[in-house]
């Protein structure tokens, strides 16, 4: 009786989880019930399970909808299908193509008609019925093919107030005000559960209705095996050849990583294949072997990371380059027998590569087996405050004042303020939209058809229509084919050393830069802007309190930086340790053997595994439940709560006292959201002395490719010091000299035209292309060649692109102005013959090079001069950033600012500034001193403060402090 229902993942228009939908059919004693949510499949999964709790059958299938109206529901009545309604679906999305007047016909699907498109859909099908509401009831009295009609009313929403956040829903959808929400844009009001009681009552004189809609139900089965793997099982043609060929390359790069035969090696190699073997992983590692292999045939570098680098296995492969005996990783945290979850690998590429790897994906293993992973963008916290104050048609200046983060949304007396704070709370976690998971990639056994339909996104790739937690429940395995700028720092430096110095680089060597003494030189003097994941001013200081000189040490410290670690305090303990190893005592001492390689406290995710399996006496699955659970990737929170009372449980039996129970614990928890693998930290790390050997031999190439590549923690500009300090000399755009991006010629850095604002794409092609024909030889042979008009041309010449074909700006802004007759954005027409505009004889145009950094300041976001030197005062200071020590004052630049919180609540500051003989140094404002002397902006500030120092990272406690001003432009 129930075959259309919709949850909340019809979205923006359902109002029931799934599971919230099947409690309330089990409370009125409903046995069976289908879901059919619109253009979705997304909530089947999390159906099903719920039904076999509630002992309910579950029915599946979709809505199809053209605009608001409903066009028909499918109802899938075995597994085949399903997946044909989900291939329909998909075709559809995809191609945005609009839903056709009926589906195909099969013998596997019901479709059911509303009432009110007799006159499109004029006969049906054996498997075709008419789909009566209680809305058509009075419709029925003169219908006489009987057979051919089936009870389908809609069930949305329980009650009054669910129909409000349903009409809320709908008019956020459209982005209209509520009450210009059209009706038909909306469900009708009677959208609710009606008991088996009272539809007997409203059939009682059409019973037919109600008998055929149990034989639809009846006829439908929905079975799902759960937690069986979905992934391709095959690499080649059978396990025991993947078995064979996994052997063979792990044997052979057995051979390349550990040249002296291993013995210890060769024995985990094969306990390992063993493992793999009895889990029929083999071709999950060998598909992501090939992956590597197609990036490495095209020259791309690749990052392998997460817990796959615990596996000696990968990294014979290649996968990663992380030596797991070398840091004493265990297989175990990758795959175990008792792993209630499936592993994946994480391969971070270049950020302009990653497509093409991902193309290679669908290319390779077929399009209909491969799909980007989903992930549901949900209803959070002020985001639906602020969709719900639209809907109500505040005006957008009282929605961003109420909706400030400084703002207590709960303080207002508005009667609308009100209805929104109370319908917003009923509606945070709702899905809103889907969109792409960071990386994941699932690469399917059996056409995705049978799981699910896909959905079109921007770039190109479908996607499923379910998130990682649902992957991981019903049996996929991702993998996570990431970007990051970090490579396309590492691939562009290495290719301009190449053209710049005719050097090639192998920068794979990292077991040779592990012992470079240049790069512990410049890890001790933390020298690593640029370097991914270590430039930071915050990571910066954590090498310097370290003493940080080694591999393993930055491997810790990749770790300990997490807020998790560091906010619970465990990363100051691990500091005095490692400085003091023998000084501290272990809350227990089988604490002390299991945490011996970090001084007892608990760094890694692998840590957790350890405490718990060998501490707590919980399985190895237990202990991965756990780990899970405290970085936030549980699907059941009552899971969670079970082992952790067996935790406590395990520690009584085992005689140990609570207190030194429930502190383990807490430095467990402590983890919670923020805790790393060690595997992840020994990846980064790598990736960190690839940067690190690049930046200590060719300084200047690898600043290049940094400015080149957009990411990092700096602003550009900052990078363009750096570069300047590695000896380059620093030039801005030029029009016969510079690229797109920045160009080095030996010392020479030509920054590149991307840097311009406000510089047109089309223009810089343009450019670029005439200049194939030859350089530009003068002003009017650049306007002969390139169509500009006088605000590109304006741009141009401010930023100095003129500046060596011999005639001044003021000169060129006056010729510009005179060959464009004064009109703005007007572009000229490639001309036949020499302009003979005639501009009379100029006075002498007297240009200061102050003007020139205040140009550079506007179009290129900073000057390629000192900042000091545009400072209208430059008082006389004691002290600098080489020679902090004691009390003083000092002159910096202002580089960045980290906000944080003390205990009371109160703001504070850490910052980080340039000083003027371009060193860094660190400062910090307490809140009391802050009260006194607050920022002002970016710029130049006079401090006077307190020089502290921790572990040898010498900081400034800002006491005093003033914001200089700069000169004046002279031309205003």
């Amino acid at each position: 009786m129930y075959l259309n229902c919709h949850s909340y993942y019809s979205l923006r228009y359902g109002t029931l989880s799934p599971e919230a939908l099947v409690e309330a059919a089990a409370a009125q004693g409903i046995k069976a019930l289908a879901l059919t949510d619109i253009h979705r499949v997304s909530g089947i999964y999390d159906f099903f399970q719920a039904c076999r709790v509630a002992n309910i059958k579950p029915v599946v299938g979709m809505e199809f909808r053209q605009v608001d109206a409903c066009y028909y529901i499918c109802l899938a009545k075995n597994a085949a299908g399903l997946a044909q309604i989900n291939a329909f679906a998909s075709q559809h999305l995809l191609h945005s193509k609009p839903w056709p007047v009926r589906p195909p016909s099969s013998p596997d699907v019901w479709t059911i008609f509303p009432l009110a498109r007799r006159e499109q859909v004029k006969s049906l099908g054996p498997q075709e019925r008419w789909g009566v509401r209680a809305s058509d009831r009075n419709k029925l009295w003169k219908e006489q093919d009987w057979a051919s009609l089936v009870w389908c009313h809609p069930f949305t929403f329980l009650d009054k107030k669910a129909f409000s956040m349903h009409r809320l829903l709908r008019a956020i959808d459209h982005n209209v005000l509520l009450s210009k929400l059209p009706l038909e844009a909306q469900a009708q009001d009677d959208e609710r559960l009606y008991s088996p009681a009272e539809l007997a009552d409203f059939c009682a004189d059409f019973p037919s209705l109600l008998e055929e809609a149990e034989c639809i139900l009846e006829s439908c089965e929905f079975s799902f095996e759960f937690k069986v793997t979905k992934n391709r099982k095959l690499f080649s043609a059978s396990q025991e050849d993947d078995h064979a060929l996994l052997a063979k390359l792990a044997y052979e790069g057995m051979l390349y990583r550990y040249p002296q035969r291993s013995r210890e090696a060769k024995e985990r190699i094969k306990k390992e294949l063993q493992v793999i073997h009895d889990l029929a992983f083999e071709s999950y590692f060998l598909i992501t072997w090939d992956i590597i292999r197609y990036a490495r045939s095209r020259g791309y570098f690749h990052v392998g990371r997460g817990s796959g680098a615990n596996s000696i296995v990968a990294y014979c492969l290649g996968i990663t380059d992380v030596d797991p005996i070398e840091l004493d990783l265990y297989f175990e945290r990758f795959i175990n027998p008792q792993r209630t979850s499936p592993p994946d690998f994480d391969i971070d590429f270049s950020w302009d590569e990653r497509d093409e790897i991902i193309d290679y994906i669908f290319k390779r293993y077929g399009a209909q087996y491969v799909c980007l992973l989903a992930t549901y963008v949900t209803f959070r916290d002020r985001s639906i405050y602020r969709e719900l104050a639209k809907v109500f048609g505040l005006p957008k200046a009282e929605i961003d004042a109420w909706i400030a983060p400084t703002a207590e949304l709960r303080q207002s007396n508005s009667q609308i303020h009100q209805w929104i704070i109370k319908y917003g709370n009923l509606l945070i976690d709702f899905p809103n939209y889907l969109s792409i998971h960071a990386g994941g990639i699932l690469i399917s056994d059996r056409p995705l058809s049978e799981y699910t339909a896909l959905e079109p996104m921007p770039k190109g790739f479908p996607i499923c229509q379910f998130d990682m937690y649902v992957a991981e429940e019903i049996g996929f395995a991702k993998f996570d084919i990431l970007s990051q700028r970090g490579l396309g720092h590492i691939k562009e430096a290495v290719e301009i050393i190449r053209q710049n110095r005719g050097v090639d680089i192998d920068i794979h060597r990292v077991a040779d830069f592990k012992q470079d003494e240049r790069i512990k030189m410049q890890l001790e003097s933390h020298e690593t802007m640029g370097c991914f994941y270590v430039e930071s001013p915050a990571m910066q200081q954590l090498i310097k309190k370290l003493h940080c000189s080694d591999y393993l040490t930055l491997v810790a410290a990749s770790s300990i930086i997490r807020p998790g670690v560091a906010s619970s305090g465990m990363m100051k303990a691990y500091i005095e340790r490692h400085h003091a190893p023998h000084s501290y005592q272990p809350v227990h001492p089988l604490m002390g053997e299991l945490m011996q390689e970090t001084y007892g406290v608990m760094v890694y995710q692998e840590d957790v595994i350890k405490v718990a399996h060998y501490f707590a006496g919980l399985s190895l699955a237990e202990a991965d439940v756990l780990r899970r659970g405290m970085s936030g990737k549980y699907r059941s929170r009552g899971e969670f709560e079970r082992i952790r009372e067996q935790f406590f449980l395990n520690c009584a039996e085992k005689g140990y006292e609570e207190a030194v129970a429930k502190e383990v614990w807490r430095q467990m928890e402590s983890f919670s959201g923020y805790s790393f693998s060690k595997a992840h930290s020994a990846s980064f790390a790598v990736e960190s002395y690839q940067s690190l050997y690049l930046k200590a031999y060719f300084p200047l190439e690898f600043m290049v490719a940094v400015i080149n590549n957009f990411g990092g923690f700096y602003r550009t500009e900052f990078y363009v010091h750096e570069a300047r300090k590695a000896g380059g000399w620093m030039e801005a755009p030029e029009i016969n000299e510079s690229n797109y991006l920045t160009r080095l010629d030996g010392r020479v850095v030509y920054l590149g035209w991307v840097h311009v604002k406000g510089l047109e794409k089309g223009l810089i092609r343009e450019l670029l292309e005439a200049r194939k024909q030859g350089p530009f030889l003068s002003w009017e042979d650049f306007c002969r060649r390139v169509s500009v008009g006088l605000e590109q041309a304006i741009i141009l010449i401010r930023v100095g692109a003129f500046r060596r074909l011999g005639t001044g700006k003021k000169n060129l802004m006056w010729e510009a102005h005179a060959r464009f007759q004064g009109k703005v954005s007007e572009v000229v027409a490639m001309e036949m013959f020499e302009d003979s505009t005639e501009i009379g004889v100029l006075p002498t145009l007297v240009h200061e090079p102050l003007e020139d950094a205040f140009d550079e300041w506007e179009i290129l976001g900073f000057p390629l001069c000192s900042p000091f030197d545009l400072l209208e005062e430059w008082p006389v200071t004691s002290l600098d950033a080489r020679l902090l020590a004691d009390r003083g004052d000092i002159l910096g630049y202002l580089v960045t600012l980290k906000p944080t919180w003390t205990k009371k609540g109160e703001r504070m500051y850490f910052g980080y500034f340039l000083d003027a003989q371009g060193a860094f140094f660190d400062t910090v404002h307490f809140p009391s001193d802050l009260k006194k002397y607050t920022f002002k902006g970016g710029g130049v500030y006079w401090m006077q403060g307190q020089v502290m120092e921790e572990f040898g990272q010498r900081s400034l406690r800002v006491l005093q402090m003033r914001k200089l001003g700069w000169k004046a432009d002279p031309r205003y």
